[in-house]
């Protein structure tokens, strides 16, 4: 009776084992990630959310310091938040020998950056010579130098067989995406205008702000991001989301050649002034550091050049980008984004003012006002073809244009689109190629940021 209990709780004992989810063993993950001196908040939201393919283990090596600590405090927070928690477990190595170690232990097989842009190109190239993938924060070079060595860790990549990618989440704002859809449509937009250099056909414009709140916590930059030699200046910083967008909106899926297909105009270079109390609140310090003290001018303020504009032609097309850094947004307003596609029937433009209540809004404007309806017409159709993957999607006139109404529910933020990026190149690597035009585009973009600063100066 006894040996028939016993084989009666082993056989329940199996049938439990065998029900339940099996574990997954970190052997069995395809991508492992490595994330090396995360000295920028990016670094942490690429890890807001979890991802089938991806270890939950991630090995961090890092100089010990503020950065390695605020980047574990905000893996800390995804893994506490109560809604959807993460489950990421790290391994640290703090040492001033990080990258020494990184390379000899070799824990994953993708390395993350995002921090001081200062030595990141070499970083690039140092891990995709050892055949390690690179998925890198922009910018990955911020001068003509950098932008020589990338041309070389491309090369290195392709012949190491590892995809090195940078992270342009402005492809995931859903205003770009229908933007970028709506100005293929030839009975809407008709075709691409080329342009003068005095009104180029092509216009985007993009404010932010050093003063900002990140995952819900005010964002502390770290003291480097304020000295343009490490952080890159603003002209080679956030105008390569807006270069990016020019090629990915205006010649989708085409292969951009810098040697024939740019033609650089001009460009120019301006500071935002820094007083020490914001230069304080932002940093989380108390006064400027040494490597900022010869950069102050006599009333003791930081000319910060974090803005910039560049004028080019791109395939013949006048294209104009321009950033621009304030401290502070005004009560109620976030990062702007404009955005303007001249057509020869329209215009599609992205508005995001005090009139939008500061919400990136949409719309069509016929270049030929009696042609309203007709350009509504055809609109029409259009909308209706995008109601198949973004329903509720609308069309309302306002004007002497058309509004093209977005549900809020295809208004992700800024921080869901790492994971969209994320998602993406992770793709990517499961297949084992990213498309043909990725690689010589990125290259054409650093050109086209890293000449400019050149111009400026």
């Amino acid at each position: 009776m006894k040996m028939m209990l016993m084989i009666s709780m082993v056989a329940v004992m199996l049938l439990a084992a065998s029900c339940a989810l099996p574990v997954q063993k970190s052997t069995d993950y395809p991508v492992t990630l490595i994330t090396v001196d995360p000295g920028h908040f990016h670094a942490a939201l690429v890890q807001k959310e979890m991802y089938p393919t991806l270890n939950p283990t991630v090995y961090v090596y890092a100089p010990a310091g503020p950065d390695v600590e605020g980047h574990l405090a905000r893996i800390n927070r995804f893994n506490s938040r109560s809604e959807n928690p993460t489950q990421w477990k790290t391994k640290v190595y703090r040492g001033d020998d990080f990258l020494q170690k990184a390379m000899a232990e070799r824990k994953g097989n993708v390395v993350m950056l995002s921090g001081n842009n200062r030595k990141k190109t070499e970083y690039i190239k140092t891990f995709v010579d050892a055949g390690i993938h690179v998925y890198s924060d922009k910018p990955m070079c911020i001068e003509k130098d950098g932008f020589e060595l990338l041309k070389e860790a491309f090369v290195a990549a392709e012949q190491n067989n590892v995809l090195l990618y940078d992270i342009m989440t402005e492809r995931y704002l859903i205003h770009a995406i229908l933007q970028r859809t709506l100005a293929q449509n030839p009975d809407v937009f008709g075709t691409l205008q080329t342009g003068t250099a005095e009104n180029p056909a092509i216009v985007k414009e993009s404010v932010h702000h050093f003063c900002k709140y990140v995952a819900g916590q005010p964002l502390l930059r770290p003291d480097w991001y304020f000295d343009t030699t490490q952080q890159g200046e603003g002209i080679v910083d956030v105008t390569t989301h807006l270069v990016d967008l020019v090629q990915w909106e205006a010649f989708p899926d085409q292969i951009i050649d810098y040697t024939k297909d740019i033609q650089m105009l001009s460009a120019q270079r301006w500071p935002t002034m820094l007083t020490r109390e914001q230069f304080d609140r932002v940093t989380g310090m108390s006064g400027f550091p040494d490597f900022l003290q010869t950069q102050l001018n006599a009333d003791g303020v930081l000319p910060c050049y974090a803005n910039g504009q560049i004028d080019y032609r791109i395939k013949g097309v006048h294209a104009r980008v321009k950033v621009q850094w304030d401290y502070q947004a005004p009560e109620g307003a976030e990062d702007t984004h404009f955005s303007l596609m001249r057509g020869t029937l329209s215009d599609i433009v992205i508005q995001q003012g005090a009139d939008q209540k500061y919400k990136h809004e949409l719309y069509v404007k016929p270049v030929n006002s009696a042609d309203m309806d007709k350009i509504g017409s055809a609109l029409y159709k259009a909308i209706l073809e995008l109601q198949r993957e973004y329903r509720g999607v609308m069309m309302l006139r306002d004007g002497d244009r058309w509004h093209v109404l977005i549900p809020d529910r295809y208004r992700i933020g800024h921080e869901a689109h790492f994971a969209k990026v994320t998602e993406k190149y992770l793709r990517f690597l499961e297949e084992g190629k990213m498309p043909e035009w990725e690689v010589p585009n990125m290259i054409t973009k650093y050109y086209i940021t890293t000449t400019a600063l050149e111009m400026a100066k």
